[in-house]
């Protein structure tokens, strides 16, 4: 299978005075084509700085990271960007989708931004809301939605261009049990249909079993299960 993550020495740290501190540590990490990871460790552990690294959205990061097997050290701006567009989706804990938008158009405007046209982008929002079992809820705005109703459209939202790697960043973590459960079952059900590969971080053990593979980032450093 393509890998459609690679990192090999990823390093990340800061100076907090005169203390230098190291956030990642040499990760190595490898993420196989239609493969689901579940990211474990601590708050504060890295998780989040992680998932930032491999969605280039920042810079600072010593190492490789390949992305479908591209090389994105040291690549411009609007490499970054279009990697990002054409190969990436985000959900994170917090769902921040625009509140003057309904559900429908929250979906169709990533597409619409890739340039694709507004018919194709309305058929692909009502199909993931349809699998999402929101059918009946397209044309509400995020207010009028439940918190799991509003994930769920940010889950549909960031498959919306059929990326090659989903990343989530506690995607559940603002969400009651029960309603976690539910829609990270989802989530992953909804990954493994659409064919793509996901990097879910989280601190849920139990959810994290619902995963293919987990991994543990501890004191900087990634450790396999």
């Amino acid at each position: 299978m393509n890998k459609i993550i690679e990192l090999t020495s990823l390093k990340r740290s800061f100076e907090q005075g005169e203390t230098l501190i190291e956030v990642l540590r040499g990760v190595n990490l490898s993420i196989k084509s239609g493969e689901i990871v579940a990211l474990l460790g601590p708050s504060g552990s890295g998780k989040s700085t992680l998932l930032q690294a491999v969605g280039l959205l920042e810079g600072g990061f010593e190492g490789s990271i390949k992305i479908d097997g591209e090389e994105t050290f040291d690549v411009t701006s609007d490499v970054r960007t279009r990697i990002r567009r054409d190969k990436l989706g985000f959900v994170y804990q917090f769902h921040h989708l625009l509140a003057d938008f309904d559900a429908m158009e929250n979906i169709m405007l990533p597409q619409i931004v890739a340039g694709v046209p507004k018919k194709d982008a309305e058929l692909r929002a009502t199909e993931l809301l349809e699998k999402l079992g929101l059918g009946k809820r397209i044309k509400h705005r995020p207010s009028k939605l439940s918190g799991g109703e509003q994930q769920r459209v940010a889950v549909a939202r960031a498959l919306a261009n059929a990326p090659k790697l989903v990343l989530a960043d506690e995607p559940t973590g603002n969400l009651d049990e029960h309603t976690a459960d539910l829609v990270l079952q989802e989530f992953v059900d909804l990954v493994r249909l659409e064919g793509s590969s996901s990097l879910i971080a989280t601190h849920n053990e139990r959810l994290a079993r619902k995963m293919d593979r987990v991994v543990r980032l501890k004191d900087g450093i990634l450790h396999e299960d």
